[in-house]
């Protein structure tokens, strides 16, 4: 590889080897070779000051911010833009010069970088929603095991109490082989409640000392849940000229 004629890195990323296709200043593809993925920081580093593009995948944030420690310019291309340029039957080297070309369009729109942190949030989020969905499951599973007893409760964590009181009661007509799976769905649900309740806890002490999350919050419906998600999931707010554009 020609390091001094490139001007272009185009990368498919993969889990475990990636696509490094080298472009030069005249748009002309230098070279288009695998390498192990563990070979890519070592190739990045090498590499002198040249245009990066990779298609947004899982990875790219991540390896985005190590080329832009080694002073390269990251460009990441949505897959949706990326997917018209490929000339020929899908596999590795299309894909890498597909990006490489998507990247080289004058009017080709690209995802920002993110940092570690917004990256965090996100994890964050993602982990609080996570465990709602799975507290929700348990507690539909024992409103639906202890429905066959004859025992109703309306949906949600309100009605939880019900539930509650109607397996602890003693005169209530349930086996107890019910009454003893019902105790450990209580239990994992109180585990997973106290979980959710300090993941919201921390998602709002972050909006007290983050002046982006405590402006998203003077927004009428929104708290510290969903300021979170916009600040983790969504582009720089500066990118957007109106508020009407965010909302689009």
């Amino acid at each position: 590889m020609t390091k001094t004629k490139i001007s272009m890195l185009a990368i498919d990323l993969a889990k475990g080897s990636c696509q490094a296709c080298a472009v030069g200043s005249n748009g002309a593809v230098l070279s288009n070779r695998a390498m192990l993925r563990t070979r890519l920081a070592s190739l990045l580093a090498e590499q002198p000051v040249c245009m990066v593009a990779m298609e947004a995948c899982a990875t790219s944030h991540h390896w985005g911010r190590i080329a832009r420690a080694h002073g390269h310019e990251v460009r990441i291309v949505p897959a949706a833009y990326v997917k018209p340029f490929v000339k020929r039957q899908k596999n590795d080297r299309a894909d890498a010069e597909a990006i490489a070309e998507a990247a080289m369009r004058p009017t080709m729109r690209f995802v920002a970088v993110k940092s570690a942190e917004t990256q965090a949030r996100a994890v964050a989020f993602r982990t609080h929603q996570c465990l709602v969905r799975q507290r929700t499951q348990l507690i539909n599973a024992l409103r639906g095991h202890l429905t066959e007893f004859g025992l109703v409760a309306p949906k949600g964590p309100a009605s939880l109490k019900l539930l509650e009181n109607a397996l602890d009661d003693e005169t209530t007509d349930l086996p107890d082989p019910v009454r003893k799976m019902g105790t450990v769905y209580l239990e994992q649900i109180a585990n997973l409640t106290e979980v959710i309740e300090r993941l919201a806890a921390e998602l709002e002490a972050a909006t007290k000392t983050d002046e982006k999350l405590r402006r998203l919050c003077t927004i009428p419906g929104i708290g510290p849940v969903t300021a979170g998600a916009v600040a983790a999931f969504a582009p720089d707010l500066d990118t957007f000229d109106t508020g009407r554009n965010f909302a689009a």
